[in-house]
């Protein structure tokens, strides 16, 4: 692998820990001005300490991040549908050179294994795995998943171990019980990272994390589960504390219901 490549997977996750806590906020490309990202930067700049690195789309990061912003960028360069139509459907909305004007340390596309356009989403992910070889830019893969698709390990290992196959540095996908440790071995050397899917309750989401990474998760990815928290920044803190400190549920969340006392007193 050429060092380039090798020091933006460094930058995304954290070479002691092996671990990475990425914050999820690239829903608008599909989703518009979904709750809580109504003024994505007001949402997402308080939460940017305590994240390895931010998953974004091209025009929110120039709308509502500062350049001057240290975190590594996962740059999404799919989409091609909104909510109302068939998702699978994608396309490549971002081009290499642009991912290389934003400094982006990794590209990421979704791909619909079982999906009405599966074959195109994932020519979608070979195309942007060969683009970015050339500039030393790795790809996560999210293994996306429409509204009757199961969410199993059968079918959570067929999905990603395709994106293994097509070249992609990362997999994104979702935790499962039981067998969660077969998609993650159907991965290689790949890194796993579950994606925190739809705003559940806090502790049930501290207690999926905790579970991913007992088998063999490198982090998570979330977005709803933190900035659609009645405080965000005590969730993304309690994830972190299960990622990179090994912190149980319990003391998690007791590290979310402190920040949200904190918040409490401050109003």
């Amino acid at each position: 692998m050429e060092w380039g490549m090798e020091n933006r997977l460094a930058r995304i996750i954290n070479p002691k820990t092996k671990r990475c806590v990425m914050l999820a906020v690239d829903h608008g490309y599909f989703q518009g001005p979904t709750s809580g990202l109504q003024d994505l930067g007001k949402a997402v700049n308080p939460l940017l300490p305590y994240a390895d690195a931010l998953m974004i789309t091209r025009g929110a990061l120039r709308n509502w991040i500062p350049p001057i912003t240290d975190k590594p960028i996962v740059l999404r360069v799919s989409g091609g549908q909104s909510i109302l139509k068939e998702l699978s459907n994608e396309v490549i909305t971002t081009s290499i050179q642009d991912a290389v004007r934003i400094n982006a340390s990794a590209i990421t596309c979704s791909v619909y294994v079982g999906g009405e356009y599966e074959k195109e989403t994932i020519a979608n992910l070979a195309r942007i795995v060969n683009e970015g070889a050339d500039y030393g830019i790795p790809v996560l893969a999210v293994t996306a998943v429409g509204k009757a698709m199961v969410r199993d390990a059968r079918y959570l290992g067929l999905a990603s171990r395709i994106c293994v196959e097509i070249g992609a540095h990362i997999v994104k996908t979702y935790f499962c019980e039981p067998d969660f440790d077969k998609v993650v071995t159907a991965c290689g050397n790949a890194p796993v990272i579950i994606a925190g899917g739809k705003k559940i309750e806090e502790k049930a989401a501290l207690e999926m994390a905790k579970k991913s990474i007992e088998a063999g998760a490198v982090g998570v990815d979330m977005g709803r589960n933190v900035f659609q928290s009645d405080n965000p920044v005590g969730m993304i803190r309690a994830v972190r504390a299960i990622v990179h400190e090994n912190a149980s549920v319990n003391e998690a969340f007791k590290i979310y219901k402190k920040n949200e006392s904190s918040v409490l007193l401050q109003k």
